[in-house]
């Protein structure tokens, strides 16, 4: 998958928003939370659920990595 995460978790822990808060209000799935710490795809309902709990926009939380580059670099 050429969509990657890691920009998400690291706005988590900066604004204090842990998986198990997550979890615990129910802001999306535990299937979905896996799913973005695989790099799988996800819905953009949760998209736009993690986008309201960070108040940021969807290129704060995601970015596009070109599989090419991920496969030859």
């Amino acid at each position: 998958m050429a969509i990657k995460f890691e920009k998400l978790f690291s706005l988590m822990k900066k604004r204090g928003l842990s998986t198990y808060r997550i979890r615990q209000e129910n802001i999306i799935s535990q299937s979905a939370l896996t799913a973005l710490n695989n790099d799988r795809s996800v819905t953009t309902d949760t998209i736009n659920k993690l986008c309201k709990a960070l108040n940021c926009q969807p290129g704060d939380i995601m970015e596009y990595v070109d599989d090419d580059t991920i496969n030859n670099g």
